[in-house]
Protein backbone atom coordinates (compact mmCIF):
# COMPACT_ATOMS: atom_id res chain seq x y z
CA UNK A 1 0.00 0.00 0.00
CA UNK A 2 2.95 2.50 0.84
CA UNK A 3 4.85 1.74 -2.28
CA UNK A 4 1.97 2.20 -4.80
CA UNK A 5 1.04 5.75 -2.53
CA UNK A 6 4.54 6.63 -2.90
CA UNK A 7 4.35 6.09 -7.17
CA UNK A 8 1.60 7.65 -7.45
CA UNK A 9 2.67 10.77 -4.99
CA UNK A 10 5.92 10.93 -7.13
CA UNK A 11 4.07 11.21 -10.29
CA UNK A 12 2.00 13.78 -9.34
CA UNK A 13 4.67 15.82 -7.43
CA UNK A 14 6.78 15.52 -10.54
CA UNK A 15 4.30 16.54 -13.27
CA UNK A 16 3.34 19.53 -10.83
CA UNK A 17 7.04 20.36 -10.48
CA UNK A 18 7.28 20.76 -14.08
CA UNK A 19 4.38 22.97 -14.15
CA UNK A 20 5.87 25.21 -11.78
CA UNK A 21 9.28 25.17 -13.38
CA UNK A 22 8.44 25.60 -16.78
CA UNK A 23 6.30 28.63 -15.79
CA UNK A 24 9.07 30.11 -14.38
CA UNK A 25 11.60 29.28 -17.10
CA UNK A 26 9.57 29.69 -19.98
CA UNK A 27 10.53 26.69 -21.26
CA UNK A 28 8.12 26.38 -24.06
CA UNK A 29 9.05 29.76 -25.79
CA UNK A 30 12.95 28.75 -25.28
CA UNK A 31 12.02 25.13 -27.42
CA UNK A 32 9.64 27.36 -29.83
CA UNK A 33 12.53 29.72 -30.25
CA UNK A 34 14.87 27.18 -31.61
CA UNK A 35 12.79 24.66 -33.41
CA UNK A 36 9.77 26.82 -35.25
CA UNK A 37 12.54 28.47 -37.38
CA UNK A 38 13.63 25.27 -38.45
CA UNK A 39 10.12 23.57 -39.17
CA UNK A 40 8.59 26.53 -41.28
CA UNK A 41 12.07 26.81 -43.31
CA UNK A 42 11.11 23.05 -44.29
CA UNK A 43 7.67 23.94 -44.45
CA UNK A 44 7.89 26.64 -47.11
CA UNK A 45 10.70 24.57 -48.94
CA UNK A 46 8.18 21.68 -49.24
CA UNK A 47 5.62 23.37 -51.03
CA UNK A 48 6.70 23.19 -54.28
CA UNK A 49 6.31 18.96 -53.67
CA UNK A 50 2.65 19.92 -52.63
CA UNK A 51 1.95 21.66 -55.42
CA UNK A 52 3.50 18.95 -57.58
CA UNK A 53 1.43 16.83 -56.01
CA UNK A 54 -1.81 18.67 -56.50
CA UNK A 55 -1.24 18.48 -60.63
CA UNK A 56 -2.77 15.20 -59.94
CA UNK A 57 -5.86 16.82 -58.90
CA UNK A 58 -8.99 14.94 -59.42
CA UNK A 59 -12.45 14.65 -58.06
CA UNK A 60 -12.21 10.78 -57.07
CA UNK A 61 -9.07 11.40 -55.36
CA UNK A 62 -10.77 14.40 -53.47
CA UNK A 63 -13.23 12.24 -52.24
CA UNK A 64 -10.79 9.18 -51.26
CA UNK A 65 -8.34 11.23 -49.38
CA UNK A 66 -11.12 13.11 -47.74
CA UNK A 67 -12.78 9.62 -46.95
CA UNK A 68 -10.08 7.94 -45.61
CA UNK A 69 -9.16 11.71 -43.27
CA UNK A 70 -12.64 10.88 -42.01
CA UNK A 71 -12.24 7.41 -41.29
CA UNK A 72 -8.92 8.10 -38.87
CA UNK A 73 -10.37 11.57 -37.23
CA UNK A 74 -11.16 12.18 -33.96
CA UNK A 75 -14.90 12.20 -34.07
CA UNK A 76 -15.02 8.65 -36.04
CA UNK A 77 -12.56 7.34 -32.90
CA UNK A 78 -15.20 8.59 -30.63
CA UNK A 79 -18.40 6.62 -32.22
CA UNK A 80 -16.23 3.87 -32.67
CA UNK A 81 -15.11 3.05 -28.69
CA UNK A 82 -18.35 2.93 -27.32
CA UNK A 83 -19.16 0.19 -30.04
CA UNK A 84 -16.20 -1.50 -29.34
CA UNK A 85 -16.76 -1.60 -25.83
CA UNK A 86 -20.26 -3.01 -25.97
CA UNK A 87 -18.72 -5.93 -28.65
CA UNK A 88 -17.44 -7.36 -25.66
CA UNK A 89 -13.67 -6.81 -26.31
CA UNK A 90 -13.19 -4.75 -23.20
CA UNK A 91 -9.64 -4.69 -23.07
CA UNK A 92 -9.02 -3.38 -26.65
CA UNK A 93 -11.23 -0.81 -26.43
CA UNK A 94 -9.98 0.46 -22.91
CA UNK A 95 -7.06 0.13 -24.36
CA UNK A 96 -7.04 2.05 -27.31
CA UNK A 97 -9.16 4.83 -25.69
CA UNK A 98 -6.46 5.68 -23.53
CA UNK A 99 -4.00 5.33 -26.29
CA UNK A 100 -5.71 8.12 -28.16
CA UNK A 101 -6.20 10.15 -25.21
CA UNK A 102 -2.19 9.58 -24.92
CA UNK A 103 -1.54 10.53 -28.66
CA UNK A 104 -4.32 13.35 -28.48
CA UNK A 105 -2.43 15.22 -25.57
CA UNK A 106 1.22 14.30 -26.66
CA UNK A 107 0.49 15.79 -30.39
CA UNK A 108 -1.54 18.44 -29.56
CA UNK A 109 1.36 19.52 -26.90
CA UNK A 110 4.43 19.42 -29.48
CA UNK A 111 1.84 21.29 -31.71
CA UNK A 112 1.40 24.29 -30.02
CA UNK A 113 4.87 24.14 -28.50
CA UNK A 114 6.43 24.14 -32.00
CA UNK A 115 3.66 26.26 -33.13
CA UNK A 116 4.69 25.76 -36.67
CA UNK A 117 2.24 27.19 -39.60
CA UNK A 118 0.63 24.78 -42.38
CA UNK A 119 1.38 25.15 -45.85
CA UNK A 120 0.02 28.33 -46.96
CA UNK A 121 -2.92 28.82 -49.00
CA UNK A 122 -2.76 30.01 -51.85
CA UNK A 123 -0.78 28.48 -53.60
CA UNK A 124 -1.47 25.24 -52.35
CA UNK A 125 -5.45 23.95 -52.51
CA UNK A 126 -6.64 23.16 -49.70
CA UNK A 127 -9.49 21.23 -49.65
CA UNK A 128 -11.64 21.25 -45.98
CA UNK A 129 -14.47 18.41 -46.95
CA UNK A 130 -16.14 18.65 -43.33
CA UNK A 131 -17.10 20.79 -40.12
CA UNK A 132 -14.10 18.39 -38.68
CA UNK A 133 -11.26 19.41 -41.72
CA UNK A 134 -12.32 23.33 -41.27
CA UNK A 135 -11.46 22.89 -37.30
CA UNK A 136 -8.36 20.86 -38.19
CA UNK A 137 -7.12 23.48 -40.18
CA UNK A 138 -6.99 26.25 -37.58
CA UNK A 139 -4.56 24.00 -35.86
CA UNK A 140 -0.59 24.64 -36.53
CA UNK A 141 0.93 21.33 -38.58
CA UNK A 142 4.02 19.68 -36.79
CA UNK A 143 2.95 16.72 -36.51
CA UNK A 144 -0.10 15.50 -38.40
CA UNK A 145 -1.90 13.82 -35.59
CA UNK A 146 -3.77 11.87 -38.90
CA UNK A 147 -0.56 10.31 -38.84
CA UNK A 148 0.27 10.23 -35.76
CA UNK A 149 -2.99 8.41 -34.33
CA UNK A 150 -3.16 6.18 -37.38
CA UNK A 151 0.08 4.41 -36.49
CA UNK A 152 -0.63 4.21 -33.34
CA UNK A 153 -4.08 2.34 -33.71
CA UNK A 154 -3.85 0.67 -36.58
CA UNK A 155 -0.30 -0.46 -34.96
CA UNK A 156 -1.97 -1.38 -31.25
CA UNK A 157 -4.93 -3.18 -33.29
CA UNK A 158 -2.10 -5.32 -34.98
CA UNK A 159 -0.36 -6.29 -31.92
CA UNK A 160 -3.67 -6.85 -30.44
CA UNK A 161 -5.45 -8.93 -33.18
CA UNK A 162 -2.12 -11.10 -33.41
CA UNK A 163 -1.98 -11.66 -30.08
CA UNK A 164 -6.11 -12.27 -29.26
CA UNK A 165 -5.47 -15.38 -31.84
CA UNK A 166 -1.93 -16.17 -31.36
CA UNK A 167 -1.51 -16.67 -34.55
CA UNK A 168 1.92 -17.59 -35.73
CA UNK A 169 2.05 -17.59 -39.36
CA UNK A 170 4.45 -15.34 -40.89
CA UNK A 171 2.26 -14.75 -44.21
CA UNK A 172 -0.79 -13.55 -42.06
CA UNK A 173 1.53 -11.33 -39.88
CA UNK A 174 3.22 -9.88 -42.50
CA UNK A 175 -0.17 -9.37 -44.37
CA UNK A 176 -1.02 -7.15 -41.59
CA UNK A 177 1.88 -5.43 -41.22
CA UNK A 178 1.45 -4.67 -44.95
CA UNK A 179 -2.25 -3.37 -44.94
CA UNK A 180 -0.77 -0.90 -41.31
CA UNK A 181 2.32 0.52 -43.88
CA UNK A 182 -0.59 1.29 -46.63
CA UNK A 183 -3.13 2.43 -44.26
CA UNK A 184 -0.48 4.95 -42.87
CA UNK A 185 1.16 5.82 -46.43
CA UNK A 186 -2.36 6.52 -47.45
CA UNK A 187 -3.10 8.79 -44.61
CA UNK A 188 0.22 10.80 -45.08
CA UNK A 189 -0.23 11.06 -48.90
CA UNK A 190 -3.66 12.32 -48.43
CA UNK A 191 -3.15 14.71 -45.86
CA UNK A 192 -0.27 16.07 -48.44
CA UNK A 193 -2.64 16.20 -51.17
CA UNK A 194 -5.19 17.88 -49.22
CA UNK A 195 -3.18 20.38 -48.60
CA UNK A 196 -3.53 20.35 -44.48
CA UNK A 197 0.06 19.00 -44.22
CA UNK A 198 3.62 19.48 -45.23
CA UNK A 199 6.15 16.66 -45.87
CA UNK A 200 8.09 17.34 -42.53
CA UNK A 201 4.36 17.39 -40.83
CA UNK A 202 4.14 13.83 -41.99
CA UNK A 203 7.35 12.47 -41.06
CA UNK A 204 7.09 13.97 -37.78
CA UNK A 205 3.81 12.45 -37.24
CA UNK A 206 4.64 9.01 -38.40
CA UNK A 207 8.58 9.55 -35.86
CA UNK A 208 6.81 10.83 -32.95
CA UNK A 209 3.79 7.97 -33.85
CA UNK A 210 6.37 4.91 -33.71
CA UNK A 211 7.84 6.33 -30.53
CA UNK A 212 4.74 6.52 -28.97
CA UNK A 213 3.41 3.06 -30.16
CA UNK A 214 7.03 1.41 -29.07
CA UNK A 215 6.34 2.99 -25.29
CA UNK A 216 2.85 1.87 -24.91
CA UNK A 217 3.33 -1.81 -26.27
CA UNK A 218 6.34 -1.49 -23.06
CA UNK A 219 3.37 -0.28 -20.42
CA UNK A 220 -0.05 -1.06 -21.30
CA UNK A 221 0.12 -4.46 -19.47
CA UNK A 222 0.85 -2.49 -16.18
CA UNK A 223 -1.41 0.26 -16.88
CA UNK A 224 -4.27 -2.10 -17.20
CA UNK A 225 -3.43 -3.98 -14.33
CA UNK A 226 -3.54 -0.67 -12.72
CA UNK A 227 -7.22 0.78 -13.72
CA UNK A 228 -8.91 -2.87 -13.11
CA UNK A 229 -7.42 -3.82 -9.97
CA UNK A 230 -5.10 -1.08 -8.80
CA UNK A 231 -5.91 1.10 -5.58
CA UNK A 232 -6.63 4.88 -5.50
CA UNK A 233 -7.38 5.02 -9.50
CA UNK A 234 -10.11 7.11 -9.28
CA UNK A 235 -8.35 9.67 -7.19
CA UNK A 236 -5.43 9.38 -8.70
CA UNK A 237 -6.60 9.94 -12.49
CA UNK A 238 -8.64 12.86 -11.16
CA UNK A 239 -5.66 14.36 -9.68
CA UNK A 240 -3.62 13.43 -12.63
CA UNK A 241 -6.21 14.76 -15.14
CA UNK A 242 -6.49 18.21 -13.37
CA UNK A 243 -2.48 18.89 -13.55
CA UNK A 244 -2.06 17.72 -17.17
CA UNK A 245 -4.64 20.63 -17.81
CA UNK A 246 -2.39 22.70 -16.51
CA UNK A 247 0.72 21.58 -18.08
CA UNK A 248 -0.61 22.24 -21.51
CA UNK A 249 1.61 24.46 -23.33
CA UNK A 250 0.23 27.90 -24.48
CA UNK A 251 0.47 27.98 -28.20
CA UNK A 252 1.76 31.15 -29.84
CA UNK A 253 -1.76 32.30 -30.79
CA UNK A 254 -4.90 30.48 -29.95
CA UNK A 255 -6.16 26.90 -31.37
CA UNK A 256 -8.58 24.35 -30.99
CA UNK A 257 -6.33 22.22 -29.80
CA UNK A 258 -6.83 22.70 -25.85
CA UNK A 259 -10.33 21.45 -26.47
CA UNK A 260 -9.56 18.40 -28.05
CA UNK A 261 -6.91 17.54 -25.52
CA UNK A 262 -9.55 18.76 -22.79
CA UNK A 263 -12.46 16.33 -24.32
CA UNK A 264 -10.34 13.50 -24.45
CA UNK A 265 -8.62 14.11 -20.91
CA UNK A 266 -12.72 13.76 -20.03
CA UNK A 267 -12.83 10.67 -21.81
CA UNK A 268 -9.86 8.58 -20.07
CA UNK A 269 -10.93 9.83 -16.66
CA UNK A 270 -14.82 9.06 -16.96
CA UNK A 271 -13.39 5.10 -19.06
CA UNK A 272 -10.96 4.51 -16.00
CA UNK A 273 -13.47 5.71 -13.17
CA UNK A 274 -16.34 3.12 -14.72
CA UNK A 275 -14.06 0.22 -15.58
CA UNK A 276 -12.74 0.81 -11.89
CA UNK A 277 -15.90 1.02 -10.29
CA UNK A 278 -17.98 -2.32 -12.98
CA UNK A 279 -14.69 -4.38 -14.31
CA UNK A 280 -15.55 -7.06 -12.27
CA UNK A 281 -19.46 -6.93 -13.27
CA UNK A 282 -18.90 -5.92 -16.97
CA UNK A 283 -15.60 -5.80 -18.48
CA UNK A 284 -13.95 -8.75 -17.56
CA UNK A 285 -11.94 -11.72 -20.33
CA UNK A 286 -15.04 -13.94 -19.65
CA UNK A 287 -17.77 -11.48 -21.17
CA UNK A 288 -19.70 -12.63 -24.57
CA UNK A 289 -18.38 -11.28 -27.49
CA UNK A 290 -19.89 -10.52 -30.74
CA UNK A 291 -19.57 -13.75 -32.92
CA UNK A 292 -19.40 -15.86 -30.51
CA UNK A 293 -21.61 -15.89 -27.46
CA UNK A 294 -22.93 -12.08 -28.31
CA UNK A 295 -25.21 -12.70 -31.69
CA UNK A 296 -25.40 -9.63 -34.16
CA UNK A 297 -29.00 -8.81 -33.51
CA UNK A 298 -28.06 -8.54 -29.65
CA UNK A 299 -25.31 -6.23 -30.65
CA UNK A 300 -27.53 -4.28 -32.83
CA UNK A 301 -29.75 -3.71 -30.28
CA UNK A 302 -26.45 -2.68 -27.93
CA UNK A 303 -25.73 0.06 -29.97
CA UNK A 304 -29.31 1.32 -30.81
CA UNK A 305 -29.82 1.19 -27.07
CA UNK A 306 -26.17 2.95 -26.56
CA UNK A 307 -26.05 5.85 -28.68
CA UNK A 308 -28.92 6.83 -27.48
CA UNK A 309 -28.67 6.95 -24.05
CA UNK A 310 -25.05 8.09 -23.94
CA UNK A 311 -26.37 11.16 -26.29
CA UNK A 312 -28.69 11.97 -23.58
CA UNK A 313 -26.00 11.64 -20.63
CA UNK A 314 -23.77 14.06 -22.88
CA UNK A 315 -26.49 16.43 -22.90
CA UNK A 316 -27.51 16.10 -19.40
CA UNK A 317 -23.91 16.03 -18.22
CA UNK A 318 -23.08 19.73 -20.41
CA UNK A 319 -26.38 21.11 -18.57
CA UNK A 320 -25.37 20.19 -15.08
CA UNK A 321 -22.02 21.10 -15.56
CA UNK A 322 -23.08 24.76 -16.77
CA UNK A 323 -25.06 24.87 -13.81
CA UNK A 324 -22.52 23.96 -11.37
CA UNK A 325 -19.58 25.31 -12.13
CA UNK A 326 -19.92 29.07 -12.27
CA UNK A 327 -22.13 28.20 -8.84
CA UNK A 328 -18.78 26.68 -7.33
CA UNK A 329 -16.34 29.13 -8.86
CA UNK A 330 -17.88 32.31 -7.33
CA UNK A 331 -18.19 30.34 -3.61
CA UNK A 332 -14.16 30.44 -4.04
CA UNK A 333 -13.87 33.52 -5.44
CA UNK A 334 -12.32 32.41 -8.53
CA UNK A 335 -13.01 34.59 -11.62
CA UNK A 336 -14.44 32.72 -14.05
CA UNK A 337 -15.33 33.76 -18.57
CA UNK A 338 -17.03 31.64 -20.84
CA UNK A 339 -16.06 31.80 -24.59
CA UNK A 340 -18.86 29.92 -25.99
CA UNK A 341 -20.63 27.53 -23.19
CA UNK A 342 -22.34 30.59 -21.54
CA UNK A 343 -23.35 33.67 -23.36
CA UNK A 344 -23.51 36.16 -20.23
CA UNK A 345 -19.86 35.25 -19.25
CA UNK A 346 -19.03 35.79 -22.96
CA UNK A 347 -15.75 37.88 -22.40
CA UNK A 348 -16.43 38.84 -18.88
CA UNK A 349 -15.07 37.79 -15.54
CA UNK A 350 -18.20 36.88 -13.55
CA UNK A 351 -16.52 37.91 -9.59
CA UNK A 352 -14.15 39.93 -8.16
CA UNK A 353 -11.39 41.68 -10.68
CA UNK A 354 -7.89 40.30 -10.53
CA UNK A 355 -6.40 43.59 -7.85
CA UNK A 356 -8.88 41.68 -5.35
CA UNK A 357 -7.69 37.86 -6.37
CA UNK A 358 -4.35 39.31 -4.33
CA UNK A 359 -6.32 38.69 -1.14
CA UNK A 360 -7.91 35.57 -2.41
CA UNK A 361 -7.43 32.34 -0.38
CA UNK A 362 -4.18 29.69 -1.45
CA UNK A 363 -6.24 27.51 -3.52
CA UNK A 364 -6.99 30.62 -5.71
CA UNK A 365 -3.32 31.97 -5.59
CA UNK A 366 -2.41 28.96 -6.68
CA UNK A 367 -4.33 28.14 -9.54
CA UNK A 368 -3.37 31.88 -10.54
CA UNK A 369 0.57 31.38 -10.39
CA UNK A 370 -0.43 28.30 -12.60
CA UNK A 371 -2.39 30.08 -15.40
CA UNK A 372 -1.21 33.66 -15.08
CA UNK A 373 -4.56 34.93 -16.08
CA UNK A 374 -6.81 36.84 -14.54
CA UNK A 375 -10.10 34.81 -15.16
CA UNK A 376 -10.76 31.01 -15.71
CA UNK A 377 -12.85 29.71 -18.77
CA UNK A 378 -15.35 28.10 -17.29
CA UNK A 379 -16.16 26.04 -20.66
CA UNK A 380 -12.94 24.27 -19.79
CA UNK A 381 -14.41 22.57 -16.73
CA UNK A 382 -17.59 21.87 -18.48
CA UNK A 383 -16.16 20.09 -21.63
CA UNK A 384 -14.55 17.97 -19.32
CA UNK A 385 -17.23 16.77 -17.40
CA UNK A 386 -19.42 16.38 -20.35
CA UNK A 387 -17.19 13.97 -21.69
CA UNK A 388 -16.21 12.37 -18.84
CA UNK A 389 -19.98 11.78 -18.30
CA UNK A 390 -20.40 10.69 -21.93
CA UNK A 391 -17.45 8.03 -21.40
CA UNK A 392 -18.79 6.95 -17.92
CA UNK A 393 -21.97 6.09 -19.06
CA UNK A 394 -20.33 4.24 -21.87
CA UNK A 395 -18.85 1.46 -19.39
CA UNK A 396 -21.06 1.47 -16.43
CA UNK A 397 -24.71 3.15 -17.08
CA UNK A 398 -25.02 1.31 -20.25
CA UNK A 399 -23.78 -2.16 -19.42
CA UNK A 400 -26.48 -1.92 -16.45
CA UNK A 401 -28.45 -1.12 -18.83
CA UNK A 402 -28.28 -4.19 -21.14
CA UNK A 403 -28.00 -6.43 -18.04
CA UNK A 404 -31.76 -5.00 -17.33
CA UNK A 405 -32.86 -5.47 -21.01
CA UNK A 406 -31.05 -8.60 -21.34
CA UNK A 407 -29.02 -7.76 -24.51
Amino acid sequence: MESIALWQGVTLAGILSWIVISSCLNVTQMIRSLVQPWVTHHVITGTPLIIQIQKYEHGFLDAVFSGLSCVVSVPFYTAFLPLLFWSGHGKLARQMTLLMAFCDYAGNCIKDVVSAPRPKCPPVRRITATKDEEDNALEYGLPSSHTLNTVCLSGYLLHYVLSYTQNQDFCVEFAGFAIVCLLVGFIGLGRVYLGMHSLIDIIGGLSIGLAILAFWLAVHEYVDDFIVSGQNVTTFWAALSFLLLFAYPTPEFPTPSFEYHTAFNGVAFGIVAGIQQTYHQFHHEAVPRIFTQLTVPAFLGRALVGILTILIVKFCSKALAKWVLPVVSNTLSIPIKSTSYIPMLNGSVSVKKSDEIKQSGYIQKLLFFFSHQNSFDVDTGIRFLQYAGLAWSVVDLVPSLFTHLRL
